[in-house]
C-alpha cells in the first residue's frame, strides 16, 4: 500500500509540472489560470512510466525557454526603458598564472571568469529552482559586451567543447560563467632589476555601454580568489587588490573594474647564475698581483680571459630584458665588475712600462752614449784603468766592446782586458756614469704627480725610472744584487686597495636595494597608459 502511494505521488507531481507549463504559456500571452493541485485520488487513475515522465520534463522545459523567448528582444538592455544602468556583477578564480614576460611587458593567466546579472523578461514560476542551459542559449539572450581594457590576446577553452556555462534562476538572474587564458599587457619598471616589484593589472569593462547603461561591480565577498597551492616560478604574490573604477573616453563615462597583481621577484636564480659567478671572475683577476712582473703574457691572458668571461654573462643575463633606456641594478653591477677586471689590466700595464726593468734590454738611453765621442771615451778608460808595474803596450789591447763596457759602467761590475801576448786581469773602478749622475742630483717627485706621469704615459718619466732601477744594482761580493725584477710596489698597494674597495662597494649595493625592498609601496599603474 505505501508503495502505490509513492508511485502516485510522484505521477501526481509530474501533472502538476504540466500545469506550471501551462501556467507560464498563459503568463507569456496575458492570460491568467487557475490551477489547483490534483488530489491522490484523481491522480491514481494515470498510468505513467520512468521514461515517459523524463521525456513530458524534457520537452516541457523546452517549451518553457521558448515561451520565455517568444517575445525577447536580445539586442536590447534587460533594463531598457526603465531609467537604471543594468548592473554585471564580476568575480575571477584564477587557476594558474604565468610566465610573466619581461621582454614583451605582459603576463599570463587561466581562470575562471564569472559574470551575473538580473533579467527579469526571463523570469519564471515553478518547482524548478534553476535552469542550467546550453551555450546554444548565449546567442538568443542578452549577454554584457565585455572585454580587457589591457588585453593582449585572450580565448576561450573549446576542448572538447567550449567551456561556458549559462544558468537561470526563477527570478531572472543569469549566471554566465567560461574558462578563459588572458594575456595583458603589464607596464613594468625595471630600474632594480632582479630585487623589483610589480604591479600587473587587469582591467574589464563595457566596449560599447557607458556608465548610465552598464555598470561593473565585483561581487561581494572575495571577488579575485586562487585555487589552492597555486605558485608562481620567478614571483611571489604578495597581494591582488580590487576596486571599481570610472573611465572617461571620448564617447562618455565608462565603468570598469580593475585587480592588481603585486609581484616581488625571487632574487636567488640571479644569485646562483651572475652575482656569485661575477664575484669569482674578479677575484680570479687579482691572482695577476701575485704573479711576477715579467711573466708578461701570463697576467695579460688571465685579464683578457676574466673580461671575455664577464662579456659572456653580461649577454646572457640581458636576453630576457627589453631594450630600455636606463641602467637596471643588474647593469651596475656588472659594469662595476667589468671596472675592476679592466683596471687589473690597465694596473700591470702601469707596472709593465714604468717599474719593469732590465729583463733582458740595456735600461740605458743609447742616445747620450752615441753622441760622446770616440776620444772621450779612450780617456775615461784611460783615467779608470790601473796596471801593474809591467809594461803595458797600448796598441796589443783587444778593443773591448762599448756595450760590454756600458754594462760595466752601468752594474760597476770587473773587466778581463786580453791582450796579444797573454792575458792579465785589469780591475776596472767605473766612474759613475752621465745618467747615474743625473739620478743622483734628480730632486724627489710627488707621489700623485708619479701617478700623473703614469697616466699619461711620460717617456721622460720612464727613462728616468729606467735609470733608478740600474742605479740600485750594487755588487756584493761575487753576486749582484738586482731589485729590478722583484714585485713591484704597486703590486702590492693593489693587493690591498683592490679587494678592500670591492668590498666596501658591493656593501653599498646591497644596502641600497634591500632598503629601497623594505620602502616600497605598491602604486597602481594609470589607467590611460594601460588602455591605450
Amino acid at each position: 500500500m505505501v508503495q502505490h502511494t509513492g508511485e502516485y505521488g510522484g505521477i501526481c507531481r509530474v501533472i502538476e509540472f504540466i500545469f506550471f507549463v501551462l501556467l507560464s504559456t498563459c503568463k507569456n500571452r496575458n492570460y491568467a489560470l487557475d490551477v489547483s493541485p490534483l488530489s491522490p485520488k484523481a491522480s491514481s487513475k494515470a498510468t505513467l512510466t520512468r521514461g515517459t515522465v523524463n521525456d513530458i520534463v524534457s520537452r516541457n522545459i523546452t517549451m518553457v525557454l521558448d515561451n520565455l523567448l517568444m517575445n525577447y528582444e536580445n539586442n536590447q538592455l534587460p533594463t531598457h526603458g526603465k531609467g537604471t544602468p543594468t548592473v554585471v556583477k564580476t568575480n575571477i578564480l584564477i587557476r594558474s598564472m604565468g610566465p610573466v614576460s619581461e621582454l614583451d611587458m605582459d603576463y599570463s593567466m587561466d581562470c575562471y571568469f564569472r559574470q551575473s546579472w538580473r533579467d527579469s523578461r526571463l523570469s519564471f514560476l515553478g518547482p524548478i529552482k534553476s535552469l542550467s542551459l546550453s551555450i546554444k542559449m548565449l546567442e538568443r539572450i542578452w549577454r554584457p559586451d565585455t572585454y580587457f581594457y589591457n588585453g593582449k590576446h585572450s580565448y576561450v577553452h573549446t576542448i572538447t567543447v567550449p567551456n561556458k556555462l549559462l544558468r537561470i534562476t526563477q527570478d531572472g538572474d543569469i549566471l554566465y560563467s567560461m574558462r578563459l587564458t588572458i594575456k595583458a599587457k603589464c607596464p613594468m619598471e625595471l630600474r632594480n632589476f632582479p630585487m623589483d616589484r610589480q604591479s600587473c593589472p587587469l582591467i574589464l569593462g563595457s566596449y560599447a555601454y557607458t556608465s548610465g547603461q552598464l555598470i561593473y561591480e565585483w561581487q561581494e565577498g572575495s571577488s579575485v580568489n586562487f585555487v589552492p597551492g597555486m605558485a608562481l616560478s620567478q614571483f611571489d604574490l604578495m597581494g591582488s587588490p580590487y576596486r571599481n573604477l570610472t573611465f572617461v573616453r571620448r564617447e562618455g563615462e565608462f565603468s570598469v573594474l580593475q585587480v592588481s597583481f603585486n609581484l616581488q621577484r625571487h632574487t636567488g636564480y640571479f644569485l646562483i647564475q651572475v652575482y656569485v659567478p661575477c664575484v669569482l671572475i674578479v677575484v680570479l683577476s687579482w691572482v695577476s698581483f701575485w704573479i711576477h712582473r715579467e711573466a708578461t703574457s701570463d697576467r695579460v691572458g688571465l685579464g683578457i680571459t676574466t673580461v671575455l668571461t664577464l662579456s659572456t654573462i653580461s649577454l646572457d643575463s640581458r636576453t630576457d630584458l627589453p631594450k630600455v633606456r636606463y641602467a637596471t641594478a643588474l647593469d651596475w653591477f656588472l659594469l662595476m665588475s667589468f671596472g675592476y677586471c679592466i683596471a687589473t689590466l690597465l694596473e700591470f700595464a702601469g707596472v709593465h712600462y714604468f717599474t719593469k726593468v732590465g729583463s733582458g734590454e740595456i735600461p740605458l738611453d743609447e742616445e747620450e752614449w752615441e753622441n760622446e765621442s770616440e776620444t772621450d771615451y779612450q780617456d775615461g778608460f784611460c783615467n779608470i784603468v790601473s796596471c801593474s808595474p809591467q809594461t803595458v803596450h797600448p796598441e796589443t789591447i783587444v778593443d773591448v766592446p762599448r756595450r760590454s763596457s756600458l754594462l760595466c759602467d752601468v752594474y760597476g761590475v770587473n773587466e778581463s782586458v786580453s791582450y796579444g801576448r797573454g792575458s792579465m786581469t785589469v780591475s776596472v773602478t767605473s766612474k759613475p756614469s752621465t745618467m747615474e749622475r743625473q739620478t743622483q742630483t734628480e730632486v724627489w717627485i710627488p707621489k700623485w704627480r708619479q701617478f700623473i706621469y703614469c697616466l699619461a704615459g711620460d717617456e721622460a718619466y720612464r727613462r728616468r725610472r729606467q735609470r733608478e732601477a740600474a742605479r740600485n744594482c750594487r755588487k756584493k761580493g761575487e753576486k749582484i744584487a738586482r731589485h729590478i725584477n722583484s714585485v713591484s710596489y704597486i703590486d702590492k698597494v693593489a693587493r690591498i686597495v683592490f679587494p678592500a674597495s670591492f668590498g666596501l662597494l658591493n656593501v653599498c649595493y646591497w644596502v641600497i636595494y634591500v632598503t629601497y625592498q623594505e620602502e616600497f609601496k605598491w602604486q597602481d599603474p594609470p589607467l590611460g597608459s594601460i588602455s591605450q
